[in-house]
């Protein structure tokens, strides 16, 4: 029994058109500042967890996510759940499904997965399951089968199965969302460009007062700073997604939601943003990565130690540091050293501004002798961190000792 042209044009765009549950996954605890930025394209927030949150929409929701998002790493697009207690069952809940309506018989495909389940003792055995339901089901149906493989510039299929609960998705992103693509040279222990935007977004900066950003490393932070002041996008530093390898995928969907992200792009007139780096290296590496981002001409660079970086005689800005953790042996003495003069930096040279200081090791963070005002947390990689902030009042040195100072 055959379809007509026009079913068959439908049954492929399905997917494009019809809403499905839609999971955008992050880094732990970059969750609240995925939230502002969902709730800021106008989606309605169904549930909210420590590594993401859910949502209702199609896959172009999905396409306009993966261009506008800062603090994501992949956004997932639900097929199907299925209760699954075997790689035998996986695969025959698998079979069913029209993989020769998702993926194109001549294309390319991979298979990621996150598995809790006593019967999988790698990942790899749960992705091979995967593979080999999609590559039957396409052979049967369509006398050939896609090429598979570990690079992500395909298609790409999520599995998720923990206990008895599966659930297979498609990934809409591919690549991981979370780097924008900009940093060329990454510099010495370069902050994930997701994290860099997650913080950022969780500091009380307006996006049009100062932002100074000392010992800037490889510049990620002043850099997503001007990307967000300016409403520039990761998608415009990008041009390979998974979603465009999904069968009925359009090129025009693709370049209406790019020339949206091209149009709201604004210029922030007088906008200030100041990084600086004791190293000439660090500096030149920053200016490289910034000015592939696009915002080159946004910053001032200059080569410094971090007390000498200029900070505009303005109030309700922000400064903003990520100094090193001191995790190797024999550093964390000469860095105490260094969180202190940052605490005197701050109370010497940045009145009226609010500080922020990121740093997994609150011990050090003691040195800096100011109380904060809140202790945001966040991760690392997989060091447990806090970005510290601390309001810098522009009173006299009595009434600065009486509020700010942690040992009064």
């Amino acid at each position: 029994m055959g379809y007509s042209i026009i079913h068959l044009v439908l049954l492929l765009m399905q997917v494009f058109t019809t809403a499905r549950r839609i999971i955008i996954t992050c880094h732990k605890w970059l969750s609240p500042s995925l939230q502002l930025e969902v709730k800021e394209l106008g989606y309605s927030i169904v549930r909210s967890f420590a590594t993401g949150v859910e949502l209702h929409g199609t896959v172009e929701d999905c396409i306009c996510l993966n261009l506008n998002l800062h603090c994501a790493s992949q956004v997932m697009y639900s097929l199907k759940t299925f209760t699954c207690n075997s790689p035998d069952e996986l695969y025959n809940s698998l079979i069913d499904i029209e993989w020769e309506r998702l993926i194109k018989p001549d294309g390319y495909f991979s298979v990621t997965s996150n598995v809790f389940h006593p019967t999988i003792r790698t990942e790899l055995f749960a992705n091979l399951r995967v593979k080999d339901a999609i590559v039957d089901r396409m052979r049967k149906q369509a006398n050939t089968r896609p090429t598979t493989g570990a690079d992500l510039t395909g298609a790409v299929v999520y599995l998720f199965w923990k206990h008895e609960e599966a659930e297979i998705f498609l990934d809409t992103s591919g690549e991981t969302l979370a780097k924008h693509g900009y940093r060329k040279l990454p510099g010495k222990a370069p902050m994930l460009e997701a994290l860099a935007s997650a913080s950022i977004l969780a500091t009380k900066w307006n996006r049009q007062s100062p932002f100074v950003n000392p010992m800037c490393g490889s510049g990620t932070l002043a850099i997503e700073a001007a990307l967000i002041a300016t409403g520039r996008s990761p998608g415009l530093l990008r041009s390979n997604y998974a979603f465009m390898h999904i069968t009925g995928y359009k090129a025009e969907m693709y370049t209406k939601q790019k020339r949206l992200l091209e149009e709201q792009v604004k210029d922030i007139r007088g906008l200030k943003i100041i990084a600086s780096d004791i190293s000439r290296e660090a500096i030149g590496v920053s200016k490289i990565n910034a000015a592939v981002a696009g915002v080159g001409h946004l910053i001032e660079f200059i080569v410094c130690d971090f007390e000498a970086t200029p900070v505009p005689a303005e109030e309700n800005g922000i400064i903003m540091i990520n100094p090193e953790y001191g995790e190797r042996l024999g550093v964390e003495a000469e860095l105490e050293v260094t969180y202190a003069r940052m605490g005197d930096f701050f109370k010497n040279k940045c009145r009226g501004y609010t500080g922020y200081i990121f740093t997994g090791n609150l011990d050090l963070a003691k040195k800096i002798r100011l109380k904060p005002s809140r202790r945001i947390e966040f991760y690392n990689a997989t060091i447990d961190c806090r970005l510290l902030e601390y309001e810098l009042y522009a009173g006299t040195r009595r009434e600065d000792k009486i509020i700010g100072r942690e040992d009064a």
